[in-house]
């Protein structure tokens, strides 16, 4: 007798297509029947049976009150409304918002803005995490919420309004500026803010929104650098975690946290406000040639100093050495490598500009603590470490995204 096939909806109420496709990917390996409507019509099917449902309960309690209703095994990929019983995959926003953090310190900033313009679970996460990770660093930022300005208002004239408050905050913040903007939309905002009133971008005021969704972003006139939130893993591993349910499995005590790809680093960030020539010209180098098995000695070689003089320029201007900042891009981009994609540790190695796997094990060991197949079983992504769910799920991981991976910025 054939098994019977799942039945799983799609209850949406916010789309992206790099969910959906995460959920495909997993609804193909599965052999599951998905009724996709919603995703698109928005219309609600009341009456509908099947086996599970994967739904994002952010608006609408037509729908959170349809899909309790079902009474079937469901993942939610929002905690807009924490009190509803199920069990989540989230968006690892503090996660997000750090790489963010470190892509500015990277760069030599000091003046330091968040931007959200409506209230919204995930962009007070997003901010806090960035606030968090400042204050790590002993920096701190100011956090323009437009919903509290005092002057929001409805109708015709609110983008209108919006745009001329927002100029306003950027031409009398320090400069040079670093925004974090919550999404891209928003970050879009800032950056035809910015154009309204002389202000040039990348120069004075640096850029990076969330979930890279702009159409057609190298188009522009001034593309916008976005962390890649990583919703196509979010959508596999949210599949991933109904199955489970579906199969009886008990749900995990806490939601599950996806951690970002990395920061796909356009024009909109790509600036750095370092004034040491020496130090700035170490820093692109190692941007640019991490991968490769660069040294120390190289660095001295293209800033054109004695090693100590160097050393002594990073330590007053990055507050690490340039051996410590070339090991902290590798190791970042190693992490990245063995969360999202099922390569070997001698090819992560290789990619990360180590000479040996030995070499980068005991590097990754002496920075982080564990080791590169524990920092990989530990991984949230991909069930419980050490198990023979976690193996198969490691086997069956999509692989990483050739644009996240090709052009992610320390």
């Amino acid at each position: 007798m054939s098994k019977r096939q799942k039945r799983v909806l799609l209850a949406l109420g916010w789309y992206d297509y790099h969910l959906h496709q995460g959920i495909e990917k997993y609804a193909r390996e599965q052999g599951w029947h998905l009724y996709a409507d919603l995703a698109r019509e928005k219309v609600i099917p009341w009456g509908w049976q099947g086996d599970g449902v994967l739904a994002w309960l952010g608006a609408g309690d037509d729908l959170a009150e349809f899909v309790q209703s079902l009474k079937i095994p469901t993942v939610d990929f929002s905690h807009r409304r924490p009190q509803l019983p199920f069990p989540r995959v989230l968006e690892d926003h503090a996660h997000a918002a750090k790489l963010v953090a470190e892509h500015f310190l990277a760069r030599g900033f000091n003046h330091f803005v968040f931007y959200s313009d409506m209230e919204n679970w995930s962009y007070e996460e997003r901010g806090q995490g960035f606030m968090d990770a400042l204050k790590r660093a002993g920096k701190t930022l100011a956090w323009l919420r437009w919903h509290e300005s005092g002057i929001i208002t409805s109708g015709r004239n609110e983008w209108t309004k919006k745009r001329k408050w927002l100029a306003a905050q950027m031409r009398h913040a320090p400069k040079p500026l670093a925004v974090f903007a919550a999404n891209d939309q928003q970050a879009l905002d800032v950056l035809e803010s910015c154009e309204s009133v002389g202000l040039s971008v990348p120069e004075q005021v640096a850029i990076i929104g969330a979930e890279n969704y702009l159409p057609a972003p190298d188009a522009m006139r001034t593309p916008i650098s976005s962390v890649d939130t990583n919703l196509e893993m979010l959508g596999y591993r949210g599949a991933q975690l109904l199955n489970d349910l579906m199969h009886g499995r008990p749900a995990p005590a806490q939601p599950i946290r996806i951690p970002a790809a990395g920061i796909i680093a356009r024009k909109s960030s790509d600036i750095l406000t370092i004034s040491h020539r020496g130090v700035a010209r170490s820093l692109r180098y190692i941007w640019e040639h991490s991968h490769d098995p660069i040294c120390v000695k190289d660095l001295v070689g293209v800033a054109g100093m004695s090693r100590r003089g160097l050393h002594m320029a990073f330590w007053e201007h990055l507050g690490r050495t340039p051996g410590q900042e070339l090991q902290r891009v590798r190791i970042d981009r190693a992490k990245q490598l063995l969360a999202a994609s099922n390569l070997k540790i001698e090819s992560i190695a290789s990619q990360c500009g180590y000479q040996s796997a030995n070499s980068f094990c005991i590097a990754f060991k002496r920075v982080t603590g564990m080791s590169a197949k524990q920092f990989r079983d530990q991984s949230p992504v991909f069930g419980h470490p050490g198990t023979a769910r976690g193996r198969q799920a490691r086997k069956n991981r999509p692989p990483t995204s050739d644009t996240a991976s090709q052009t992610a910025s320390p």
